[in-house]
C-alpha cells in the first residue's frame, strides 16, 4: 500500500477547491492546514511574492 500520510500544495494555478478535489481523487482526506508567505528579491529587497499553502493528508480508510 501507499503512503498513509503526505502533504499536498495548492500550486501556483489552483484553488484550494481544486487542490481538495484532487486529494479526493487520490484517495485522501485532507487533516491539517499550513501556510506560509514566500517572498522574492527585488532590488535588493525582499518582496511578498505569495502564500504557499499545504495541507496535510491521510488516507480515507484510515478512518472507516
Amino acid at each position: 500500500m501507499g503512503k498513509k500520510q503526505i502533504w499536498y500544495e495548492v500550486e501556483e494555478n489552483e484553488t484550494i477547491d481544486e487542490c481538495l478535489t484532487r486529494m479526493r481523487q487520490d484517495g485522501y482526506l485532507a487533516v491539517g492546514r499550513k501556510e506560509e508567505p514566500l517572498f522574492h528579491i527585488v532590488d535588493g529587497e525582499p518582496t511578498y511574492l505569495r502564500q504557499k499553502i499545504q495541507f496535510k493528508a491521510m488516507l480515507c480508510q484510515e478512518f472507516e
